[in-house]
């Protein structure tokens, strides 16, 4: 059809396989024509090509078997319709089955695949091999599990992965699909690609893209990217088997067969090749010996002594086609009796199965619904035994382990990121010290934001226009390799309109004189180097690592003696919610001490004072830069401490007056009628509750006095009552958005109550576990998310 028509692969093999499949039901290769809705010119012109043709199927329908012949059916009701048409009008018929019932052996439960496979191997010997079936769903983990197993084992084996489930082949693939990905191919996604041709890439890399890296090992590979449309199929295989010192002549003889070798290696000539791949099964030679693995959806019975069937789930249930040509009920039948006659293969049978994984209780297969008289909802319901796995002695090189008597170095600080990371996760902060994750994009561009500001600091004269624009191609020289190609035009315009943010507000707002602190210097700054400038400066990346209250971190910019300023670079909290994620008695899903652990350093060095922590988040003017709207306050948000308790803080005559000016309507017409003294007293009159929930507060007897005394002092007015709610509300607002003495005080408690949990931990004392102190983690801000096993504790 596809060397004599101009229709697609796709297209032909859908028509031929609805034809294939309606001839086998039906009995006739005409009788897709029956079928108005899959009727169309490629199925026309492939009924009359099928119908020149000499094959088995074409003889099962023109013929008879001679009815001089004594002719007897094994099973008929497995027949389909188009194998009973080679039958004579009389013959007789024989069951595969007995009278007798057959004693299902019981189901023996593992507590895992790997156990399953290894009961098998422990079972199996060279010697024995020939005498061994194995049942298995191909599709699932017991397949490629058993093969590896026996591979090591070196027991032979044959039935198992078919022509494109070979490694080498699969390879090949996808070697060819990479170099048709474009320019924007990252290291992760050809990782397996990168290991088979021993290209040494570190995990740090792993988000770049193939394309940007300056890498030896690398270069032969983003050339063949590049050449790839003037290879051949045939002058790409060559290039693979060189390059892995391999000769795939099966895969070479397949593309001499489908007549494409000598094509180049189009997009779409390789779609058609990968389609033809997964949707047919290519010969493999097989030396047939050894143990024999069997599908369970494709074999009806397994002639050896001893047969394994390993997970008899739902995923041994066929799922029947779903054409109108189809009788389902003839087909589920045809089904339970290949199933039926699958289980008793073999004068010893072995189910070994799971009765429950990820938490959840494996299915059994549905023909055992049919089969058993009985309900059941799992294999431990069934007649069935319990296993555990005692691993036989291995001979031979083995990893051994040894003790070592050396006890770990305590934590005697934490960084704010590493708290965070700990309270969402225990195991997540575990791994995260272990494991070396890939550089990502925000990070990288964080860091060079961070670095210019520090260098306009301390060097303000050396940036004008033309140094900004320099400062733009270094950060796009050093993100390029991690975004993608479209994004470059986008990134620049946003750079360079965030660095211009950065120079605005620190012309507005110089740090105030550093005499008070000591000259730092800076280990690390792109910025300065890429200048030829060195910085040595009191006010800005002040390491900072306190082992009295156990904190460490880096202030990016001391504003003041009671100012300290933040760059960041992703989106903008409002205060309320930076109070709220630092929360440690109700912790927050999304947990952040950055603002907390910081003013707590800092109340160390500045006692008494009130001190601030301002966020400056350096992109998030960059729309209204464009649109020339730019208000530096909107990038700006501060968090403040007050060194006393929330009531020392709002009973002051600075917040009374705060509230005549700046509070609702009603709340300042109430307090515009009494004088401080006045209202300092509703606080010697009742206790104030210290809490965030304003109704809290106002149903409080501090809030029923408040109301009270204001009415006798001003009248019985409805807007006395408002105003005084609107007081209420306003003080419930302040404990919401800023920190107080008690706040940093606990704060220190809890560091030190997490470092003591983390270095128990640490020595083996307890796990570290999966769930934080919120309970289950925020996943999204995981960094180690394939090493937290769903389930585990």
């Amino acid at each position: 059809m596809i060397a004599n028509e101009d229709i697609s692969w796709k297209r032909c093999a859908y028509a031929v396989g609805n034809i294939l499949q309606c001839w086998e039901h039906q009995g006739s290769h005409e009788a897709i024509f029956e079928y108005d809705a899959y009727i169309d010119e490629a199925t026309e012109r492939a009924v009359e090509r099928i119908g020149d043709l000499e094959t088995a199927s074409m003889k099962l329908t023109n013929d008879t078997i001679d009815s001089d012949l004594d002719v007897v059916v094994v099973e008929p009701e497995m027949l389909t319709q188009l194998e009973r048409a080679y039958l004579p009008t009389e013959y007789d018929t024989v069951s595969l089955f007995a009278d007798t019932e057959f004693e299902l052996p019981p189901f023996r439960i593992h507590d895992s695949p790997t156990a399953i496979i290894e009961t098998v191997v422990n079972a199996v010997t060279e010697t024995n091999a020939e005498n061994v079936g194995i049942v298995l769903d191909q599709e699932s983990e017991y397949s490629p599990l058993i093969e590896s197993a026996f591979e090591a084992a070196d027991i032979p084996f044959f039935g198992g992965p078919g022509f494109t489930d070979r490694s080498e082949h699969r390879l090949f693939l996808h070697l060819l699909r990479t170099a048709h990905r474009g320019t924007d191919t990252r290291i992760s996604e050809i990782r397996s690609l990168l290991t088979a041709f021993d290209c040494d890439v570190t995990d740090r890399e792993a988000d770049k893209r193939l394309h940007e890296l300056d890498d030896g090992d690398l270069s032969w590979l983003i050339d063949f990217c590049h050449e790839i449309q003037e290879y051949t199929f045939s002058d790409a295989l060559s290039a693979f088997e060189h390059r892995a010192d391999d000769t795939l002549d099966a895969f070479r003889a397949e593309l001499n067969e489908l007549g494409i070798a000598d094509e180049p290696v189009t997009e779409a000539r390789l779609d058609e090749l990968s389609f033809y791949l997964q949707t047919y099964e290519v010969p493999v030679d097989r030396d047939n010996e050894g143990v024999l693995l069997a599908d369970a959806k494709s074999a009806s019975y397994v002639g050896r002594e001893v047969v394994f069937y390993l997970g008899l789930d739902d995923r041994w249930t066929h799922s029947a086609p779903r054409r109108p040509w189809v009788d389902q009920d003839a087909q589920f039948t045809r089904n339970l009796k290949s199933f039926q006659l699958l289980l008793q293969s073999g004068s010893q049978q072995h189910y070994l199965v799971q009765d429950a994984t990820g938490g959840s209780p494996v299915t059994p297969c549905l023909y055992f619904e049919e089969l058993l008289e009985r309900e059941y909802d799992r294999f431990s319901e069934l007649p069935s035994t319990t296993h555990q796995l005692r691993s036989e002695p291995h001979y031979g090189a083995v990893f051994n382990t040894e003790s070592v008597d050396v006890s770990p170095d305590p934590v005697e600080t934490i960084s704010k990121s590493s708290l965070n990371t700990y309270v969402n996760s225990p195991r997540d902060y575990y791994f995260s010290r272990i494991v070396d994750g890939p550089e990502k994009e925000y990070l990288t561009e964080g860091n060079l934001f961070h670095d210019f500001a520090e260098f306009y600091v301390t060097h303000p004269a050396v940036v004008d226009d033309a140094a900004l624009t320099e400062v733009v191609d270094l950060m796009l020289d050093e993100v390029r390799p991690l975004i993608r190609s479209v994004d470059e035009q986008t990134r620049r315009t946003e750079y360079r309109l965030s660095l211009e943010t950065i120079v605005s507000y620190l012309d507005d707002n110089p740090p105030k004189d550093g005499a008070f602190l000591t000259p730092s210097s800076s280990t690390e700054n792109a910025i300065a180097d890429y200048f030829g400038y060195d910085i040595a400066s009191p006010v800005t990346e002040r390491r900072f690592v306190d082992e009295d209250r156990g904190i460490n971190g880096m202030i990016d910019l001391v504003q003041s003696q009671t100012e300290l300023l933040d760059y960041k670079s992703g989106s903008e909290n409002d205060a309320n919610s930076i109070v709220q994620d630092a929360a440690i008695d109700e912790p927050s899903d999304e947990p952040d001490f950055q603002a907390l652990l910081y003013l707590t350093y800092w109340r160390s060095q500045t006692p008494a004072q009130q001190l601030s922590f301002t966020f400056f988040y350096v992109t998030e003017l960059v729309d209204d830069a464009i649109a020339g709207d730019i208000d530096l306050d909107d990038a700006l948000t501060t968090v403040t401490y007050y060194p006393g308790s929330l009531t020392d803080h709002v009973r002051t005559e600075e917040f009374f007056e705060y509230l005549r000016e700046e509070g609702a309507n009603k709340c300042q017409k109430i307090l515009s009628k009494i004088d401080y003294q006045t209202y300092a007293a509703l606080f010697d009159a009742a206790p104030l509750v210290e809490t965030t929930d304003s109704d809290e507060l106002i149903e409080s007897e501090f809030g029923r006095t408040m109301i009270e005394r204001l009415e006798a002092e001003i009248g019985e007015y409805k807007y006395v009552k408002t105003g005084s709610k609107q007081v209420m509300r306003e003080i419930a607002r302040q404990q919401k958005g800023a920190f107080f003495k008690p706040d940093l005080d606990a704060f220190e408690s809890f560091v030190e109550e997490r470092l003591t949990e983390l270095n128990r931990r640490r020595t083996g004392d307890e796990p570290f576990p999966i769930e934080g102190l919120a309970g289950e983690p925020n996943y999204r801000r995981v960094d180690n998310r394939d090493l937290l096993l769903e389930g585990e504790q």
